[in-house]
């Protein structure tokens, strides 16, 4: 990787949280916001970090907040957001509700940067995580072109890139795990208990 980590890190927080019942990237995980987390995990990767989120309780993390500039259409549009914001070609994109994601797991996806795919992303036994990926600044354009005929869905938007996916060892597939509801949070939990 190379020494001046020219790299943004998006983090998107936009989501609605409906089954959480809560801003999902502020519920705590050993007394710890999801997203601060996160932040922990990003910040030794990248040179600038980014917020995607309508919500201004974000604003105590001390870092620059941006909404989405298409309000109301899912994930692209927050990567739209974030990757118009950011002024590198690498973004490491971490959705909020993954806060188990470590320094050294993230670092497997700059590995690859120097490639020429638009997207670098993991992938769990058969299941991509589009949320937790490397994106080119190019990919902006194509994100937009989408939301303009208003498809809001990722899978479309990784079936008209170069995208590269990295397999995750079965001892590091619980770092991807996405805490979506009160159920699984009690199951992380548990599990980080025992």
């Amino acid at each position: 990787m190379n020494e001046e980590k020219n790299i943004t890190g998006i983090i998107l927080a936009g989501g609605k949280s409906s089954r959480m019942k809560s801003e999902k990237g502020l519920v705590l995980l050993d007394d710890k916001p999801f997203i601060q987390h996160i932040i922990e995990a990003i910040r030794p990767l990248v040179s600038q970090l980014v917020i995607v989120s309508g919500n201004s309780d974000y604003d105590v993390f001390g870092i620059k907040r941006v909404e989405d500039i298409i309000p109301e259409s899912g994930p692209i549009a927050g990567l739209h957001s974030g990757l118009t914001y950011s002024t590198t070609e690498n973004n490491l994109v971490v959705s909020c509700d993954v806060p188990l994601v470590t320094t050294s797991f993230l670092k497997q996806l700059l590995q690859n940067e120097k490639e020429d795919h638009d997207i670098i992303q993991f992938e769990v036994e058969g299941k991509t995580m589009p949320l937790i990926a490397v994106y080119k600044k190019r990919c902006t354009e194509k994100c937009l072109e989408l939301l303009t005929k208003g498809e809001r869905r990722l899978r479309m938007l990784m079936h008209e890139l170069q995208v590269k996916t990295i397999p995750v060892s079965e001892k590091e597939q619980y770092l991807t795990t996405n805490i979506n509801t009160i159920e699984d949070l009690k199951a992380i939990r548990d599990a980080i208990d025992h």
